[in-house]
């Protein structure tokens, strides 16, 4: 996994672009993703079917992996086991 790397899951029809993280294996519905489309999808795993959203950027705790949501699915983001979240919109400075 590199920044630029386009990757498909293997259990839904979530695609995202990798855009900050090297060295590790994205994971979708608890599947490893992969980057080319599978012949056969697996089935989601219940701890990770809360589905992902088309144009979001899911990130890791400690903000070292930045995941984009090309086109949405059952499936949810993890790394590791850990789940990824929808990264937070930065606030605008008030115009006074």
């Amino acid at each position: 996994m590199k920044p630029g790397t386009k990757l498909k899951s293997t259990v839904c029809n979530t695609e995202v672009m990798v855009i900050r993280g090297s060295g590790l294996v994205a994971e979708c519905g608890g599947a490893p993703m992969a980057e080319e489309t599978p012949a056969e999808k697996g089935s989601v795993a219940a701890a990770f079917a809360e589905g992902t959203q088309m144009g979001k950027r899911y990130v890791d705790d400690e903000g070292t992996v930045e995941l984009l949501c090309v086109k949405p699915g059952e499936g949810s983001l993890s790394i590791d086991g850990k789940a990824l979240h929808i990264k937070d919109a930065k606030p605008l400075p008030s115009s006074d």
